[in-house]
């Protein structure tokens, strides 16, 4: 049972990642953050409840859409957003950007942009956890879209072969992309495809954040006790586009307002604490006003941040020669 003072914690944290998110539209459509931008508004829930189900020992990775799990993940709003402007100050220096976000002394892994990179690369982390005996898990995270990779199945197939502490976590916000599960899926619900690997699975509402809280501990302890993979599907949905460059013209109106009103993760904790724990709405107010402060302190120091220097083109860069091999 979460204590009141650990859901006003984590309430707060939610409301951080969405005025981040927030900001970071503002600064995109400006001109300050280019490439690729993938926004978790809407599932703000996931990296908060998966910050507080995690040990130590615990990794986690997932692919582009970084950002919340990178502010859970002990990255600061600073860091995260002179990485958006690739300004030295980033986690990454610069260099990386939106989908390319590392914090290795918290063990999280990034931010991938290749689809489906993340279950494989997850997988590895779970070898690294067994070779090493830490009695750590790997924390996989992967798009609706991302399972239908085949390096997904290969994946699976791998750690129940060799008994890996992995916990794959689809996030199914209903799209990849533009295209709906039900249109690109085939085979029944997601959190089955491990079953001819025998990987148990379940689904839970990544809407609810006591319910996914709850269920992220009990497969996570599951797997830690087990030494073997389990799938867990979160039934969640994004407000905004892919990426900023998404108009999202496949949703219609109505359907968007009821995700917002039914379906917004933010909302159903606030209405909770109020209910439950008579919680007063300005109380909760002063989330809003702390994380609004915070983020455009990152967003004037990201803009006064200096840019990575020229030779910094050759820093952390492999470069092999024919006479070298």
């Amino acid at each position: 049972m979460l204590s009141l003072q650990v859901l006003k914690e984590s309430l707060a944290k939610m409301v951080l990642i969405r005025r981040f998110e927030e900001h970071s539209v503002e600064a995109y459509t400006q001109g300050h953050i280019g490439g690729f931008c993938h926004l978790c508004i809407g599932q703000e829930a996931i990296p908060v409840a998966l910050s507080l189900v995690m040990s130590p020992q615990d990794s986690v990775i997932t692919a582009y859409r970084a950002h919340g799990i990178a502010l859970t993940q002990g990255l600061s709003p600073r860091q995260v957003m002179a990485e958006l402007m690739g300004k030295e100050a980033g986690c990454s220096r610069g260099k990386g950007g939106s989908m390319h976000m590392f914090n290795v002394s918290k063990r999280f892994y990034g931010g991938h942009g290749i689809v489906g990179s993340s279950s494989s690369l997850g997988t590895g982390l779970a070898l690294a956890h067994r070779y090493s005996k830490d009695n750590g898990v790997s924390l996989t995270l992967l798009g609706d879209g991302a399972s239908n990779q085949g390096q997904f199945f290969e994946s699976m197939n791998m750690a129940s072969l060799w008994n890996l502490p992995v916990l794959y976590i689809i996030e199914n916000n209903g799209f990849s992309m533009g295209t709906s599960v039900e249109r690109g899926c085939a085979g029944g619900p997601l959190y089955k495809r491990g079953e001819p690997f025998g990987i148990p699975g379940a689904l839970c509402l990544g809407d609810d954040f006591i319910e996914l809280h709850q269920q992220l501990r009990e497969r996570l302890e599951i797997v830690r006790e087990t030494s073997r993979p389990f799938l867990l599907e979160i039934d969640t949905y994004r407000f905004k586009g892919h990426s900023m460059s998404d108009p999202g013209k496949y949703r219609t109106r109505e359907t968007l307002d009821e995700a917002r009103t039914l379906r917004d993760p933010i909302q159903r904790l606030q209405e909770y604490l109020i209910q439950e724990h008579h919680c007063t709405p300005e109380a909760l107010r002063a989330f809003d006003e702390y994380a609004q402060d915070c983020v455009k302190d990152a967003v004037a120091f990201s803009l006064d941040a200096e840019e990575p220097p020229q030779e910094a083109l050759w820093k952390d860069v492999f470069v092999t020669t024919g006479d070298s091999l």
